[in-house]
């Protein structure tokens, strides 16, 4: 049996500057009509940093949550600009750091229930240490930390940012 879905129609609900909201009619695969709600996102890029045995994280305020986290630097593509352009963009941004050099390490579909964004990983391989350049709306703030400590934080917890997570445990044996 295929497990493909049909999209009948594709209802868009809300058109914001950093998501769409959908809720399209399907045939699943047994020929049943149903719904699925999608949101729609461009997708991102998140990038790994390490220096002298510590990892860059940035520490910010995440609205949703009502916390702040602790998480790689990261951020939303631009129009026209690629994964990687934007893995070496928001590293300058956030932690200021230039990369002169990064290797993509893999893919990642944070919540694909509903949502088709998906977050590319890299690591800064050769950079530059320059001046942290946010952007008007963002406030946070960035250290490096000992990778042991990091590691020590996602397992109590202290870490919870699934990026982050993924991109510390496949580089920090």
């Amino acid at each position: 049996m295929e497990f493909k879905e049909k999209t009948i129609k594709k209802n868009f609900i809300y058109n914001g500057k950093i998501l769409s909201l959908r809720k399209d009619d399907i045939i699943l695969p047994n020929g049943a009509p149903a719904v699925r709600e999608v949101i729609e996102h461009s997708g991102g890029s998140a990038i790994y940093c390490e220096k002298d045995g510590k990892i860059l994280l940035v520490k910010q305020f995440r609205y949703p949550y009502k916390e702040e986290l602790y998480e790689i630097p990261a951020g939303k593509l631009n129009d026209g600009e690629s994964p990687e352009e934007t893995a070496i963009r928001e590293l300058e941004e956030e932690g200021g750091i230039k990369a002169k050099r990064v290797e993509k390490l893999f893919d990642i579909y944070p919540t694909p229930a509903y949502t088709n964004e998906i977050i590319r990983l890299y690591k800064a391989v050769e950079f530059i240490e320059t001046e942290s350049c946010l952007d008007e709306d963002e406030f946070l703030s960035n250290e490096w930390i000992d990778k042991c400590q990091v590691k020590k934080m996602i397992e109590n917890g202290q870490i919870k940012d699934a990026k982050t997570i993924i991109a510390v445990l496949s580089q920090v044996k």
